[in-house]
């Protein structure tokens, strides 16, 4: 089995790239696009691009671009198990990207948190050889409740489990304890500088990646241009490089590190060659507008 199973959230991305800073109760010039979006699909269109030819995404959207997102999961190689809800709109985040390339978003979760208990089902795992959860789902009751479901029904059936955490914000006013209590038992952590210090209270990503691995057996701490940390069994095992680029939009940065990280893995990669991988990917991924992988040249 080589199948990646990958449970989060399906975003619409409206991207608007301005050079100089939002001026208020004027215009300030941007170029604006919307794409296809959300961590989890992120990670997934990656893990494809990275060579894992079985890669399913489950997640939840409105009716009002399910079929959207699903011929764009298709196009990506993403087989799309996509839920559609009723009563929600699909998820947006407005990405405002700076000219330093850096991202700050304003986030509609709509129907993404809502993936219920009812959408699960151990079925989903088979064929598959590992999951992937995206923390998005663990900052709301609903979709908090799946993915504990789905990491229960992983661990009985011996299939490893990945947690990325997602935003620091949103962990914060979730608190570092209830996300930790709430993604114990998963194999792997991919959290940036940033929430690993939310997740430890130590300033330094080094030490915190230490102190992270003591409770996820492994955890990769990535670190934007400066590459990542490897982690395992409470210490530092690995500092991996990233590429030198010029980047134009680091949205989907660390979702495009996941993604290829767990298909060099399921490909039967050491920790620091997908940590490697990882930072490859990283490194495309801030070249591009969005969060997605490019096709024209696949």
């Amino acid at each position: 089995m080589t199948g990646l199973l990958v449970v989060g959230d399906v975003v619409t991305d409206v991207v608007a790239r301005h050079r100089n800073p939002p001026t208020p109760a004027t215009d300030t010039a941007a170029e604006i696009r919307t794409l296809p979006g959300g961590a989890g699909a992120n990670a997934a269109c990656w893990a494809v691009r990275s060579g894992c030819e079985d890669v399913r995404l489950l997640g939840r959207t409105g009716d009002d671009a399910a079929d959207w997102h699903a011929r764009a999961l298709r196009r990506a190689g993403v087989r799309p198990l996509l839920v559609t809800d009723p009563h929600a709109a699909t998820a947006t985040v407005i990405a405002l990207v700076d000219a330093s390339a850096e991202r700050t978003f304003l986030t509609d979760s709509g129907a993404a948190l809502r993936l219920s208990p009812a959408d699960w089902s151990p079925g989903l795992l088979e064929g598959v050889a590992h999951l992937h959860l995206s923390g998005y789902l663990f900052f709301a009751a609903p979709s908090r409740e799946t993915a504990r479901c789905a990491l229960r029904d992983a661990r009985r059936a011996g299939i490893p489990v990945s947690v990325d955490p997602a935003s620091a914000g949103f962990l914060a006013e979730l608190g570092a304890d209830r996300f930790l209590a709430a993604t114990e038992g998963a194999d792997v952590l991919f959290p940036n500088a940033d929430e690993a210090r939310l997740l430890t209270g130590l300033a330094e990503p080094a030490a915190a990646a230490a102190v992270l691995s003591r409770s996820f057996p492994l955890v990769a701490v990535t670190l934007g241009g400066a590459g990542a940390l490897v982690a395992e069994a409470g210490a530092v095992t690995a500092r991996v490089p990233a590429p030198e680029v010029r980047p134009v939009d680091s949205t989907g940065a660390g979702d495009a590190f996941t993604g290829a990280f767990l298909a060099a893995r399921l490909a039967g990669a050491d920790a620091v060659e997908a940590a490697e991988a990882g930072c490859r990917a990283g490194a495309e991924a801030v070249t591009v507008v969005g969060g997605r992988p490019p096709y024209d040249d696949r």
